[in-house]
């Protein structure tokens, strides 16, 4: 598909269109598209003086910062690959990720430790270098690697193009229906997708400024979205439960915002909930590593409560995205409301992982990307999650969803949120456990869980074990760990049914 942009295109044409307007602001200072650019391609010179050539990799361990932008896009406008690691994780990760894509080069900040034999350098290095062009590159050609969140063992690398972050950056604004006017602020880390493709790349190509944080702070999140003027709001996981755990300020409606765009959804009433506290719409979307033209609910049309939208388009190629649900054992489409896999097909997607192509050609057989999400339809196209294909839970003959289970357990009054997996069961197959954290001030006990489930599931689906806690183990997205919740009988777990036949 020729009219695909690369990163050198899509950053020429936000320079041409807006160079001097004010773009990012981060706690370390300011720059506009312009200064940003002639960075980058300072540190182009700075990365060819070290032996870096097109298609190379170069790892970058750096806080979220003007530095970390400046080296980014340096990196992807030489033509090399960019492989981010987070901070938090580098000493852990470090020396794996250098094993694993064999990289010429780490850029951190100066004095860090890397093994014996891996250059290191620092972006204020790079900078003293003389400006060079960027290398010729293709829509087609890896620009990133993404390293696989809650990932076990080896790492596992996905590729992410050209193509895919910059069909990315312009369905954003197009999605949110953003302007110039829009103040975009990210507090998530610009290791991952979503902070590079949605919040820099989308600001950058609709004129919008980006406020970059270097991470979430609850207590002073109202502040901030009210001094910096922030129109949009990116949020994963827990954030917003957080915000909503907080007692009520005045503060929390001093703002600008619009739109907060967010995942997984809440069910209905915790939306309303949500939006009548803090004033702002509630988008909610789904995409992945894989393809960041998942799913999205459109925002000129009222919320299909619970629902991850329906598939996204591009606003120049039109419609170029196809979603498909299909039964995992046969491959057929299923009907509308039965669960199935999500599968998607669009030419923002993954050619696969790193050094991997068995996972590569399986997770792209038939020419759909299987998402390993389970999903239903309605008849109006919109998509519903309904959990993991390998979370899927074999109970007295049937296959139940834990987010069918999840989804109940949240509407509680009293529930703050629920994670709910399969334990072996005594019967052979599996029973239903579901771990609950209770909101602050409320109160449940797990009989009333019980009559609650009751009422609104079958029998099957209903847990026989309840288990409440009071912290998740989180993976670096902030999403709840549920490979770490035991799976064995513990000793803080309810046993409804052997209560019920006491």
């Amino acid at each position: 598909m020729p009219d695909i942009l690369t990163f050198s295109e899509l950053l020429a044409q936000g320079v041409e269109r807006w160079p001097d307007e004010p773009w990012c602001r981060t706690p370390d200072g300011e720059a506009t598209r312009a200064e940003m650019h002639a960075d980058a391609l300072r540190c182009v010179g700075g990365l060819r003086e070290r032996g870096v050539s097109p298609g190379d990799h170069v790892v970058i361990v750096l806080p979220n910062g003007l530095d970390f932008l400046r080296a980014w896009l340096g990196v992807v406008l030489s033509g090399a690959v960019s492989v981010a690691v987070n901070p938090k994780a580098a000493q852990s990760e470090l020396a794996a990720v250098l094993e694993e894509t064999g990289a010429r080069l780490v850029v951190a900040p100066a004095g860090t430790a890397v093994p014996d034999g891996v250059a290191c350098t620092d972006v204020a290095a790079l900078l003293c270098a003389e400006p060079a062009a960027p290398a010729a590159t293709t829509p087609e050609q890896p620009a990133s690697y993404i390293q696989s969140s809650g990932s076990t063992g080896r790492p596992k690398f996905i590729i992410e193009t050209h193509g895919m972050y910059t069909m990315a950056a312009e369905g954003y604004p197009y999605w949110l229906q953003l302007t110039s006017d829009d103040v975009l602020l990210t507090t998530l880390p610009l290791s991952h997708l979503n902070a590079q493709a949605y919040s820099t790349l989308g600001s950058w190509c609709c004129g919008a400024q980006l406020v970059l944080l270097p991470q979430f702070s609850a207590s002073t999140f109202w502040e901030t979205v009210r001094d910096t003027g922030a129109t949009v709001f990116n949020a994963i996981g827990a954030m917003v439960e957080i915000l909503m755990a907080r007692d009520p300020s005045p503060v929390e409606r001093e703002h600008r915002l619009r739109y907060c765009y967010s995942a997984p959804a809440p069910h209905r009433e915790r939306h309303e909930e949500i939006t009548a506290r803090f004033g702002f719409r509630l988008v909610i979307g789904y995409a992945l590593s894989e393809s960041p033209y998942g799913l999205i609910c459109p925002v000129d049309e009222p919320p299909a409560y619970g629902s991850m939208g329906r598939p996204r388009q591009h606003p120049r190629l039109g419609t170029v995205n196809s979603s498909r649900v299909v039964d995992p054992s046969t491959g057929e489409e299923v009907a509308p409301g039965e669960v199935g896999e999500l599968q998607l097909r669009n030419p923002a997607t993954t050619p696969g992982y790193y050094g991997m192509p068995e996972q590569s050609a399986d997770v792209l057989r038939g020419g759909w990307l299987h998402t390993g999400d389970l999903a239903r339809i309605d008849e109006a196209g919109n998509h519903f999650f309904a959990g993991r294909v390998k979370e899927l839970i074999r109970r007295r003959g049937e296959n139940l969803s834990p987010a069918d289970v999840e989804v109940v357990l949240d509407a509680h009054p009293a529930v703050s949120s629920s994670a709910v997996i399969g334990v072996p069961s005594p019967l052979t197959e599996e029973d239903v456990k579901a771990f609950v954290m209770v909101r602050p001030g409320g109160e449940v006990t797990a009989e009333e869980l019980r009559d609650w489930c009751a009422e609104r599931l079958p029998p099957y689906k209903r847990p026989r074990y309840v288990e409440f806690v009071e912290t998740w183990p989180l993976t670096e997205t902030q999403k709840i760990a549920k490979k770490q919740l035991p799976t064995e009988r513990t000793a803080a777990e309810v046993d409804i049914e052997e209560r019920a036949r006491a």
